[in-house]
């Protein structure tokens, strides 16, 4: 009985350190896709636009205006409720550094054409796609910002999840622009297409981000400790 309980100890552990590689993996697609929409250079995606408005009105540099809206998203999300898991913390350290990589090891020369850009834009919505179901799938938490969407998402149960992610980032948009970031047509596409491309890609794939049962950091810790 001992060696049983055991053995079931143990696999569950394993399934957790599985889930937590599922979430690298799906990290991994989804910071390829942002670094495409990057090397699209054809504007930037509302997020980032809001980012560097900040950076214009404040001491903090790009990378330290999105740390510190990642925070205060993080703040938001604990006040919708929603559980912060080791998938979110998983996705701060990591996802910012894959696109970095891949920043760092694309080949090839800075695109000046505007329906390539295009074209690279709406692949890397797919990419982006992907990789959220892909780690979302672990159900150890989103990021802070698709925790966001998932906790508004919730709210509205009878609007698809990509609307309610074209409305999340139309208000960030507006906001990034508001602080005098940059926009460009890729801002518009990223806008309205991320959305549609993520309802499109999900709706294929028969999957609904709404659904996922989330553990947090607590509910996991105490897995990993009990073996339950």
């Amino acid at each position: 009985m001992l060696r049983m309980t055991e053995r079931k100890n143990f696999r569950n552990r394993t399934r957790i350190f599985a889930e937590w590689l599922q979430i690298v993996a799906g990290l991994f697609v989804f910071a390829f896709g942002v670094h495409l929409t990057i090397f699209a250079n054809i504007g930037l995606a509302p997020w980032d636009c809001l980012g560097m408005g900040i950076s214009y009105h404040t001491p903090l540099n790009y990378g330290l205006s999105m740390t510190a809206m990642s925070i205060v998203i993080l703040v938001i999300d604990l006040l919708l409720k929603e559980k912060i898991g080791y998938g979110t913390i998983i996705d701060a350290v990591l996802t910012g550094n894959f696109v970095q990589l891949f920043n760092d090891l694309n080949p090839f020369p800075e695109n000046h054409n505007l329906w390539l850009g295009i074209a690279l834009m709406l692949v890397g919505f797919v990419f982006m796609a992907l990789g959220m179901l892909v780690y979302m799938k672990a159900a150890q938490c989103c990021g802070p910002r698709d925790s966001l969407l998932v906790g508004v998402g919730k709210r509205l149960p009878k609007i698809p999840i990509g609307a309610v992610e074209i409305l999340q980032w139309a208000v960030v948009l507006v906001i990034g622009w508001l602080l005098g970031g940059p926009v460009g047509i890729g801002t518009l596409i990223s806008t309205v297409g991320a959305g549609a491309v993520m309802q499109l890609v999900y709706h294929i794939l028969h999957f609904e981000p709404r659904k996922v049962r989330h553990r947090s950091v607590i509910e996991v810790t105490r897995s990993l400790i009990t073996g339950g």
